[in-house]
């Protein structure tokens, strides 16, 4: 089959490699119909994420046909022939966080929780394309993926909503609906959003959902500034404006009552700090950016929340835990129980209330996916999201 494998930093191949087997008994086979690029998978392109190796294969957000099934998968949950959505995050669903809805959090789907203990403590659950740390699976960039647990994560989707409509819920939908139930939102709340990619999107139309009065959301592209617009956001370019005396102003002096950094580990910004970060993040000394984090923590109100759907691989420093602590805030944060919020949201598309494709801005063959890598990564031709057909052939 033919699958989209990291070859080192910035080396992106479409490869042929060996179609995938059963090899547990709960296990499944995709044929996979439709995948995307996700803004997370940019950051093992950009090698800040350790523990790939050549070959892997990437990719987590993935939907197609289950063509094959292990003999302990239960028929009732899932036979061949189902038209299925897969969670990005791998989830046993017999183990104290899956019972507790923790999904992300499975005690026994990493095979290399060894790996990720050394990093973090604990080890969150094992995940599609990406890293070994984090199971070394292979990834949905491809015709065919196995599915562990098969009988746990995927959902099956009716055959009258098109590929485009539904497959978001396998990451980018979830992720910035759980982002924006992250910031305790109440009626008429001020809810600040950094930044206005794909999962900054979706989390500012959950906001709104959620009962949010206003939506501020920041960044600097100014096609991601005019989706969010669409969405009722109000907007700030943070290139113009000092984002945080902004939204002091904005507020009344108040602040926020919740900021979200939809960013993560690559942010952008200006003046020293960000200089610093960025030279430590190039030279390995440093894997993350936190430039927005710490930004959210000045801007947000006293006794508010900052909510973190963007991904952070490492250790960070110049954090101003101080007011962090002063201000009283509140912090949530980690990866998306995706299993707790497919459902309801498919729910939700099934009844208009939301078109997720409308964040979709290219479609590719799978053997241009190269390309869509460095589009999407240097925000070019006015790209926001990409997907890929395992199965189209270039033009």
């Amino acid at each position: 089959m033919k699958a989209v494998c990291w070859m080192g930093k910035e080396n992106i191949q479409v490869l042929d490699v060996p179609d995938p087997k059963i090899l547990n008994p709960r296990d499944a086979v995709v044929r996979i119909t439709s995948t995307a690029i996700c803004g997370s998978d940019l950051h093992l392109y950009d090698g800040f994420v350790p523990t790939l190796e050549q070959g892997d294969i990437l990719g987590h957000e993935f939907m197609g046909e289950v063509v094959e099934v292990g003999p302990d998968v239960n028929k009732e949950k899932l036979k061949v022939g189902d038209r299925v959505i897969v969670p990005f995050t791998i989830a046993c669903g017999g183990c104290t966080p899956c019972n507790e809805q923790l999904w992300s959090l499975c005690d026994n789907s990493n095979p290399n929780a060894w790996i990720a203990e050394k990093m973090m403590g604990y080890s969150p659950s094992g995940l599609f394309g990406y890293t070994h740390m984090l199971g070394g699976y292979a990834g949905g960039q491809a015709q065919y993926a196995r599915v562990p647990y098969a009988d746990v994560g995927p959902l099956k989707v009716p055959s009258e909503l098109p590929d485009e409509k539904v497959l978001f819920l396998s990451d980018i939908f979830p992720t910035g609906y759980m982002g924006a139930e992250n910031c305790n939102i109440r009626p008429g709340d001020t809810v600040a959003i950094w930044g206005c990619g794909p999962v900054g999107q979706f989390a500012i139309r959950s906001a709104f959902m959620l009962g949010a009065g206003r939506v501020i959301a920041i960044d600097r592209v100014a096609e991601r500034l005019a989706m969010a617009q669409a969405s009722g956001a109000e907007t700030l370019n943070f290139d113009d404006v000092d984002v945080v005396d902004a939204l002091h102003t904005m507020t009344g002096n108040r602040g926020p009552d919740s900021c979200m950094d939809a960013v993560g580990m690559e942010a952008s910004g200006h003046g020293v700090m960000f200089a610093v970060d960025r030279a430590k993040q190039m030279a390995r000394i440093q894997m993350d950016r936190p430039i927005v984090l710490r930004r959210a923590i000045m801007a947000c109100k006293k006794g508010g929340t900052i909510s973190i759907p963007g991904v952070y691989a490492g250790f960070i420093d110049k954090v101003p835990m101080g007011a962090f602590m002063n201000k009283g805030l509140t912090m949530k944060t980690g990866q998306t129980h995706m299993m707790r919020y497919m459902g309801p949201l498919l729910e939700r598309v099934q009844r208009g209330e939301i078109d997720p494709s409308f964040v979709i801005s290219h479609r590719l063959p799978i053997g241009a996916a190269p390309e869509g890598y460095k589009i999407f990564r240097d925000k070019q031709d006015h790209c926001t999201k990409v997907v890929l057909d395992p199965w189209a052939t270039a033009a």
